[in-house]
């Protein structure tokens, strides 16, 4: 699953030279004006189903996303589930009763309409008064994610360009481009997506507003369970 993939500018270079957005907090402690949205809603058909609340190491896949963000120090946390929203829910609950606290979570109708059909319905939720200042989009079968990267992305964020859609990280150790921060001027454009491809697209034709943040390691996607054994033991 791949939310975004698409060319950027890295963080430092010509494109961080622009007018810069101000926050009330400090780097360290901005996170909690940022949201994140775990986008969950998928049927893991190569998986062969119940993807997304797959054992690992103990805990469901998602819990492991879940508890990135929380530790990241995310403010709102919006989870967007499918059609195995009871069977993810009792997952979830079963391996941490808390781990749902302060989790809004919302379930997609329709998951077959594709990622972006979650995608929006996520961003209803997540950009409600007060909206935030940015939002971290994650996928619930990146259980690697780590909260390291989330707040190297909230950091570039603060620092970026008021025009900037997007805060995207680029991996020592791999291609993926997740999580993806959507500042608000991206929002009206999640907004329009269609399909299974998220915001990719749309952030692919505007290069010139996207910033890339050089980061240690790989998040790699868990499509089969040939991947979540390749994964098991190895360190977030």
């Amino acid at each position: 699953m791949t939310l975004a993939d698409e060319p950027a500018r890295e963080a430092g270079g010509a494109f961080a030279a622009g007018a810069s957005r101000t926050l009330a907090e400090d780097p360290r402690t901005a996170a909690t004006e940022f949201a994140g949205l775990v986008l969950a809603a998928g049927a893991g058909t190569r998986f062969g189903g119940g993807k997304v609340w797959a054992p690992l190491e103990g805990r469901p896949m998602v819990a492991h996303v879940l508890a990135a963000a929380r530790e990241a120090g995310l403010g709102r946390l919006v989870l967007v589930l499918g059609r195995d929203a009871p069977d993810v829910r009792a997952a979830v609950l079963s391996s941490d009763p808390a781990a749902l606290e302060g989790v809004v979570v919302a379930v997609n109708p329709a998951p077959e309409r594709g990622l972006s059909s979650s995608l929006r319905l996520g961003l209803g939720l997540v950009t409600a008064a007060p909206p935030p200042a940015g939002i971290l989009v994650l996928l619930a079968d990146q259980p690697r994610v780590r909260p390291a990267v989330i707040r190297d992305l909230v950091s570039a964020a603060l620092a970026a360009p008021s025009a900037t859609l997007a805060v995207v990280p680029t991996y020592a150790g791999g291609p993926s481009p997740n999580p993806a921060l959507l500042l608000p001027p991206a929002w009206p454009l999640a907004a329009a997506t269609e399909g299974d491809r998220g915001v990719g697209p749309l952030l692919a034709a505007r290069p010139d507003r996207i910033l890339r943040v050089p980061v240690a390691g790989a998040n790699p996607d868990v499509d089969t369970a040939t991947d979540l054994l390749a994964i098991e033991g190895s360190p977030p």
